[in-house]
């Protein structure tokens, strides 16, 4: 068990060109198809909007990316086949609360043995499952493995410096996914601690969303502050009922995801607990993976008596029941203890 190790380009490895399938024509499919032509890959990209396609053929995507142009070379269809055929990794971008519904579509056309990586963050709302559950339930012959790490699509997009982890319960097939994924600017190092990664990416954007209505409302730094490292806490303490190793939730997909999603204006959920603090109209935003992941994290913590009453704020703002105000004096006024009993 080596947990993360360091690979990429000019270390030694061997690069294999692959043909490499992206699921989803968002802001973050679009950024990770760039990714891989720049590691040397044939990329093509699904996605169902027709026109969406048509503008990443042109090279841009100005719903998502709004004023970056990164000329031709990725083939973007709304063919699922046609992307997925002759493919030797598939990346699975679109969110994690629709995941089932495109595997499923997916599922007759995926190339056998090809590993999968989960490139979106979040638990199943209806069924409290992992991303990796998921997968495991619709393509039981495929590899899975998650990407994930304090990354905003538009940095990757530009090619500006990015480290990320690459992450499978074969240490193996980590590595050497991370080795062929590494490239100029986006750094991959692997680790075989699948869950962890997963809890990490998931749990990250309960917090942002706590973060940008404590900033919203006007609380103060020192609140944001106290509100990310409290979160903190609840994530290994969740991440430990998973099973997740603590040396994981303190690298770049656990505490560096949550430390930029939790600071940042470009998050859409620092965005959308921002507009919640400053009691503005939701209504028409695109809707933040915090919010469904909110209700199931906090239904998981209450099943298996796990204090975490920071997602359980989060999830009673979001449903309506108490205000900012009623949450965040309730967690000043929880019974005092150690600051590292748990």
């Amino acid at each position: 068990m080596s947990g993360q190790g360091m690979s990429g380009r000019g270390m030694g490895a061997k690069q294999t060109r692959r043909r490499i399938a992206v699921l989803g024509g968002g802001a973050w499919g679009t950024a990770l198809a760039l990714a891989m032509l720049r590691a040397g890959h044939a990329v093509a990209l699904w996605a169902r909007d027709a026109g969406m396609v048509d503008a990443i053929r042109r090279g841009e995507n100005p719903r998502y990316l709004p004023g970056i142009s990164f000329g031709a070379g990725i083939e973007a269809t709304t063919d699922l086949e046609a992307a997925l055929s002759g493919a030797g990794r598939v990346l699975a971008v679109t969110p994690a609360q629709s995941l089932r519904a495109v595997l499923g579509e997916a599922a007759a056309h995926m190339p056998a043995g090809a590993p999968l990586v989960l490139c979106a963050k979040g638990i199943e709302r209806d069924t409290g499952e992992l991303m990796s559950g998921i997968v495991e339930d619709m393509l039981p012959r495929n590899p899975i493995a998650a990407l994930s790490g304090p990354s905003f699509a538009v940095d990757v997009a530009r090619g500006l410096p990015t480290a990320v982890v690459v992450a499978a319960r074969d240490e193996a097939l980590a590595a050497l996914l991370a080795a062929e994924f590494s490239a100029d600017n986006l750094r991959c190092y692997s680790s075989d601690d699948l869950v962890g990664v997963e809890i990490g990416g998931a749990l990250k954007n309960v917090f942002a969303i706590a973060a940008g209505a404590v900033t919203g409302a006007a609380l103060g730094a020192s609140a944001q502050a106290a509100m990310v490292t409290r979160g903190f806490v609840e994530l290994r303490r969740i991440g430990a009922a998973f099973g997740a190793r603590p040396e994981t939730l303190m690298g770049l997909s656990g505490l560096g995801d949550l430390l930029l999603s939790c600071s940042s204006v470009q998050s859409r959920n620092f965005g959308y607990g921002l507009a919640l603090g400053r009691g503005e109209e939701l209504a028409g935003r695109p809707l933040a993976e915090g919010v469904p992941t909110a209700a199931i994290a906090a239904r998981i913590a209450a099943e298996r008596a796990i204090d975490a009453p920071i997602i359980s704020a989060v999830a009673a703002i979001l449903e309506g029941s108490i205000t900012i105000g009623e949450a965040v004096m309730a967690l000043m006024t929880r019974p005092l203890k150690t600051e590292t009993e748990e």
